[in-house]
């Protein structure tokens, strides 16, 4: 089967097509036939080498989520999952590729009239966003600031905290033609990467911060929290903030601002999948929309690399085999 490695890491140009044995499911595995498969932030910072602590080497296969059909179980696993179209998280390796192996426990099936594409841009994002907004424990009427919206999470986000009755929600990003989009999805106030701008009715200040970007101007985002301000940091795709960061919440001691990190693993199985079941059935419906940039085949790997590196992407691109 064709699979896509890092044979180099740094740019887009280490990414190799190269062809591997098909893997062949353990016990409490299935094995699937991806249709799509995800092309996420958390794939470009394996790439670009950064999560070397982490244990990634060259030669690992990218891609942490797929959609597609299941072609054969392993031990232990029902053999009623044959044939299922299904959504799957492959960990942190396996979904660049024509087979992948998933547990059964990080598999969802796939409502009738939900894509591929729209599966593998809402499966993980919108189960990130969910409860993020949970943690931060968004009240109707509340303020809340998402931080690079115009990826899927920032996406799912937005929508979500409209839904939920936030009083404002603002976002940043990089464009007019991205802020009409998002506006378009729920938000209401729209602010350049700085935060900046939005015109004179933007809030100055917002009791919610979902934040998909971190980087060196991390702090400036802390110091927009409302007093009882909770800040969730869910991803680093602009990398890691200043290592003195946490000064701006001691100067601002008297204002109980909270700051946290967030990641979905740590969030029960059952309770991710009935939520992710949830959001496949609204998707399938229309009530929560999905938005793919583009779809490009399995070799196109490094092309879709190349356009999130650039920050072209809004939404998420997809890649078939």
């Amino acid at each position: 089967m064709k699979a896509v490695v890092i044979s180099r890491f740094g740019d887009p140009d280490g990414l190799e097509v190269v062809d591997r044995p098909v893997p062949e499911p353990a016990p409490g595995q299935l094995l699937i036939a991806p249709e799509a498969i995800g092309v996420g932030g958390v794939d470009a910072v394996i790439r670009r080498g950064t999560l070397g602590a982490y244990g990634f080497r060259e030669g690992h296969l990218l891609g942490s989520e797929v959609a597609g059909r299941v072609t054969a179980v392993g031990a232990g696993v029902d053999a009623s999952w044959i044939g299922r179209r299904v959504w799957a998280f492959t960990g942190l390796s396996g979904g660049y590729a024509e087979r992948a192996l998933a547990a059964v426990e990080d598999v969802t099936a796939l409502p009738d009239g939900l894509t591929g594409a729209a599966a593998v841009t809402l499966g993980g994002s919108g189960v990130v966003a969910h409860f993020a907004l949970e943690r931060a424990l968004l009240a109707p009427g509340e303020s809340v600031l998402v931080r690079g919206a115009a990826g899927s999470i920032g996406i799912a986000a937005v929508q979500l905290a409209a839904k939920a009755g936030a009083g404002a929600v603002a976002v940043t990003t990089s464009s007019a033609e991205r802020g009409a989009r998002l506006r378009e999805l729920g938000a209401s106030h729209v602010l350049d990467r700085s935060g900046a701008g939005g015109g004179p009715q933007a809030p100055t200040g917002f009791d919610v911060v979902i934040d998909m970007v971190a980087g060196p101007q991390l702090p400036l985002f802390l110091d927009k929290l409302n007093p009882n301000g909770r800040f969730l940091a869910v991803g680093v795709v602009g990398g890691q903030p200043p290592a003195d960061f946490g000064l701006r919440l001691r100067d601002r001691f008297r204002s109980s601002l909270s700051f946290a990190t967030f990641s979905s693993d740590t969030v029960p199985g059952a309770d991710r999948g009935a939520v992710r079941s949830s959001q496949f059935a609204d998707a399938a419906r229309g009530s929560l929309r999905t938005v793919v940039h583009e779809v490009l085949p399995l070799d196109g790997a490094a092309a879709a690399h190349r356009m999130m590196d650039a920050g072209e992407v809004f939404g998420r691109v997809v890649l078939v085999p």
